[in-house]
Order: structure tokens, then C-alpha cells, then sequence
């Protein structure tokens, strides 16, 4: 059993329901939009999402997440602040919100709880590190192959033109290295 579902496991046989609400966000559309400040944690009950950041005429794709996953806009969630940062959906997808509030009440409850928590943000932390040493270090071909390598998953949900904004390369580029 994977950490998300391990962390779902828990909220949901958690005596309190610390689900705020239930979302659906439609395809391209924001659960989060950027510059604003949200310090939800999301679970995705279905579809996928991305993490994004605009600049002029290009969104880059910073981190996705799917059916079964955790998403939150860490930066915010972490500094209560506004972020840069915004939460689009690839398709549409089913959501269910926890305030930051009734989250920290369900870490600090039981140890396990922040454990499963605490695993969870270095595997992000550690996903981060290998992306940034791929984009500094690596050739666009190096790049695919290492995230096919990773998560082949992705490749089966997430269409490439999402993949090719993460892989910091363009469409073309990405069909191209795909097919070579």
C-alpha cells in the first residue's frame, strides 16, 4: 500500500470527519488560482491535476498529481501566504478539501499520523531534487527517459504536451525525443 493511501486510510477512520467539502473542478479549470493564497490539502478521488506556473504566455508545469493522490500548493500551505503557484485541472477531476486547521489537529493526534506525512513531503522533496538535477544536468532525451523510469504512469494519464511543459521542453521536441 502506497503513502497516500496509507494517509487516506487514516483521515477516514480518523473519529472526526475533517473533510471540509467535496470540489469538482472541470478540465482547465483552477482549483487553485495563482497568486492567491490557499492552504487546503487536497485528495483526488478522480483525474488528474497539475501544479503550474504562469509566466507571460507560457504555463510551466511544476507537479502533477491523479486519482489517489495528495495535492496542496506547498509554498502557501506551508507560509500562509499567497503563492505564485496554481492548481489546474488536465481533466476533470473529483476533490476533497481539508482546511489546514483540521489537518494539523489529525497530524498532531497520534504520531503515525505526522509519520505518514512527514514520508510524504521528503518523497516530494526528494522528486523535486531529482527534476532539478535532471533540468540542470541532463539532455531532453536523458530527461524523458528518467521520468519514464520513475513514474511510467504518468506517460498513461497525463498527455504530452503536460509532460513536454514539465520536461522543460516543447511539444515537438517531446514527440520527437518520444519517438527516438
Amino acid at each position: 500500500m502506497d503513502l497516500f493511501t496509507k494517509l487516506k486510510l487514516k483521515i477516514d477512520q480518523y473519529p472526526i470527519d475533517i473533510w471540509e467539502k467535496d470540489v469538482t473542478v472541470l478540465r482547465n479549470g483552477y482549483l487553485k488560482i495563482p497568486g492567491s493564497k490557499d492552504t487546503n490539502v487536497y485528495f483526488i478521488e478522480e483525474g488528474s491535476l497539475r501544479i503550474i506556473l504562469e509566466r507571460e504566455s507560457e504555463e510551466i508545469t511544476f507537479r502533477f498529481a491523479y486519482t489517489g493522490n495528495f495535492i496542496s500548493a506547498l509554498d502557501s500551505y506551508i507560509t500562509e501566504a499567497p503563492s505564485d503557484f496554481g492548481i489546474k485541472a488536465i481533466k476533470k477531476s473529483k476533490v476533497r478539501v481539508i482546511k489546514k486547521s483540521n489537518f494539523v489537529r489529525f497530524l498532531e493526534s497520534d504520531p503515525t499520523h505526522f509519520k505518514l506525512w512527514q514520508d510524504l513531503m521528503n518523497g516530494v522533496i526528494i522528486d523535486q531534487g531529482e527534476r532539478e538535477l535532471d533540468l540542470l544536468t541532463s539532455s531532453p532525451k536523458e530527461r524523458y527517459l528518467r521520468v519514464l523510469k520513475r513514474n511510467p504512469r504518468l506517460f498513461q494519464i497525463v498527455p504530452g504536451k503536460y509532460i513536454a511543459s514539465y520536461l522543460r521542453m516543447t511539444p515537438e521536441t517531446f514527440t520527437r525525443v518520444k519517438k527516438s
